[in-house]
């Protein structure tokens, strides 16, 4: 077992900004000049209006950004400093700290149950979830133009993203019964990992093709990737009891 240090000093901040653009502007000019930020999350103006009334915090309910940083003391005033800087160029407002761990678990904790929250924004519905990964200079269009395409949707959503790796998810808040809206979200899914493929990205992150996106790894990967990840399946599962039906067809 490898054992690693843990950092010196930890902080947690949270930046408000007035639009989604300026802030995923924001990161994009952090990771390209090199910033070492630990992680950074995205959260939209909904989103943050869910997990306050879900978690019991009193985030401002505009768009928003999670940093937190690691390192040394000086390393982490150092990072903190520059961050401060450039999302400030972005309308970025001053940082809100969380530095004792209670806090920042809080945070981030009510950060993972976006999606629980989320759904406690329309009772009774059922949520179409999806996620894309871009490269880190393209994502600022595909999430500006997923939000445009959202906006004109007849349901709510929400929005959080691990944009610091270029990733994002949506949430859907379809009503249950209605096959129009399960249309409709589907239309915007498609359309979402399209405009994702064709920014040099992939049709999912985090959530996996699984079925619901297999119909996208052709345009993805080409059909010669495809032969050859059915050949390795047909090789190392000849009886297809793996998953069966998942990712690439038999």
């Amino acid at each position: 077992v490898r054992l690693y240090p843990q950092p010196e000093a930890v902080s947690a901040a949270v930046c408000n900004f007035p639009t989604l653009d300026a802030a995923v502007q924001s990161v994009i000019e952090i990771i390209q000049m090199g910033v070492p930020i630990a992680r950074v999350e995205f959260m939209d103006a909904a989103s943050v209006r869910a997990v306050n009334l879900h978690s019991k915090l009193t985030l401002r309910e505009t768009p928003l950004l999670v940093f937190e940083f690691h390192g040394s003391p000086a390393g982490v005033q150092e990072q903190a400093e520059t961050v401060q800087a450039i999302t400030a160029e972005h309308g970025g407002m001053d940082f809100e700290w969380a530095e004792r761990p209670e806090d920042r678990s809080r945070l981030w904790t009510a950060r993972h149950n976006a999606y629980f929250a989320g759904l406690q924004l329309r009772p009774g519905c059922r949520a179409s979830t999806t996620d894309v990964c871009v490269p880190i200079s393209r994502l600022a269009d595909c999430v500006r133009d997923t939000v445009e395409e959202l906006d004109r949707a007849s349901f709510p959503y929400t929005i959080v993203g691990h944009v610091g790796d270029g990733n994002f998810h949506v949430l859907m808040l379809l009503d249950a019964d209605s096959a129009q809206e399960w249309q409709e979200s589907e239309a915007i899914n498609h359309n979402l990992v399209r405009r994702a493929i064709a920014a040099d990205g992939t049709c999912t992150g985090e959530h996996g093709v699984g079925l619901h996106k297999m119909q996208f790894m052709a345009e993805e990967h080409g059909e010669d990737a495809l032969d050859l990840m059915r050949s390795l399946k047909h090789a190392f599962d000849p009886n297809n009891i793996l998953n069966p039906g998942k990712i690439v067809s038999w």
